[in-house]
């Protein structure tokens, strides 16, 4: 196994200086054009690669940013992602991304792996509803930022979607079409976010004269499209099934439409369908999603901008002024909830 080439080795084969190979690596312009030539031509010759991570911690100062979302099978966190990623390369870092898949576990060796490698900070949208991992790493001093997520308290910024408007904009339409028995597939209860659009969705019931018998849940335990298949098979099952679903995710409803598509019940006109994202495919599934957009890469992007300035605030993280960003979602009708009611 072949060693690696360090900076000593570099000096040596160059008849130079520790001192002057940093020079030529970091500030060129201070070392003599013919010594420069030959470190660069040793480096070359000996295939050496500068060690940032011994760079970063001698500076304090690493060029990561951590990004840990529920389920990077989800289109709409890629989406985040991108738009993290966008933000974090034009300020000259790099993202490094990791998938929770929605356990309170994997986010808490995740987090402990963002603070070994100190990073700049953290982009989270947080799996664990106690607080608890939030808790532990706050103790590390590193700066976060919730994504898709509200934050409670005035210790971090966040940036979010309101989930309460969106699942009332859902609702809202079902019931201008003449749904007045709507079923909610609704993931884990205990995410924030499926639990506020449900609340949008019984708000936009009680605008409509509705109560809260009109909506119908059906909980899943994850957020993707076997769960929207499972959820479909247990809506078919329904004496009195719903002429109408809303669904916390793309994914569930795209799960919903193939169960429907499967037992050969029309969509929109047996049963109409809403998901929340509007992820690529549902513009493009077999019977086009109606869906409450997010603007997922907006998300990202800010969130990473959050978190720069408060890793670049004068005078530190601690003299940072905290902000809760939230914005708004919009409907985006399809075919799958125009039904001739």
């Amino acid at each position: 196994m072949a060693q690696s080439v360090g900076i000593k080795d570099v000096a040596r084969a160059a008849g130079v200086s520790v001192g002057t190979v940093s020079n030529v690596i970091n500030r060129p312009d201070t070392v003599a054009s013919e010594t420069r030539a030959r470190v660069l031509s040793a480096i070359d010759r000996l295939g050496y690669v500068r060690s940032e991570s011994a760079r970063q911690l001698r500076a304090g100062r690493s060029r990561i940013m951590g990004l840990l979302v529920l389920d990077m099978g989800n289109p709409f966190f890629v989406d985040v992602a991108r738009g993290a990623e966008r933000a974090a390369r034009e300020a000259g870092l790099g993202v490094m991304v990791c998938n929770s898949a929605q356990s309170p576990a994997e986010e808490a060796d995740y987090l402990s792996l963002f603070a070994e490698q100190r990073v700049r900070g953290v982009l989270l949208t947080p799996a664990d509803a106690t607080g608890r991992n939030i808790a532990a790493f706050r103790r590390h001093g590193i700066p976060f930022v919730l994504v898709d997520r509200v934050a409670e308290g005035a210790t971090e910024c966040s940036v979010s979607v309101d989930d309460v408007a969106g699942g009332a904009l859902a609702v809202r339409h079902l019931v201008d079409a003449g749904h007045r028995s709507i079923a909610y597939v609704s993931g884990p209860p205990e995410l924030n976010q499926v639990r506020d659009r449900r609340t949008g969705a019984l708000n936009a019931l009680a605008e409509a004269g509705l109560g809260p018998d009109a909506l119908r849940e059906l909980p899943t335990e994850r957020l993707d499209v076997a769960a929207g298949r499972d959820a479909g098979a247990r809506l078919l099952g329904l004496a009195d099934r719903p002429t109408a679903v809303f669904c916390a995710n793309d994914l569930l409803a795209l799960g919903v439409l193939q169960a429907m598509y499967a037992a050969g019940v029309g969509v929109p006109d047996d049963l109409a369908i809403v998901g929340y994202d509007d992820i690529e495919f549902a513009a493009a599934a077999a019977v086009p999603l109606t869906s409450v957009r997010q603007p997922a890469v907006t998300m990202g992007a800010l969130a990473a901008g959050l978190l720069l300035e408060e890793t670049e605030a004068e005078g530190g993280p601690g003299r940072h002024e905290h902000r809760r960003v939230v914005l708004q979602p919009e409907l985006v009708v399809r075919r799958s909830s125009l039904s001739g009611r």
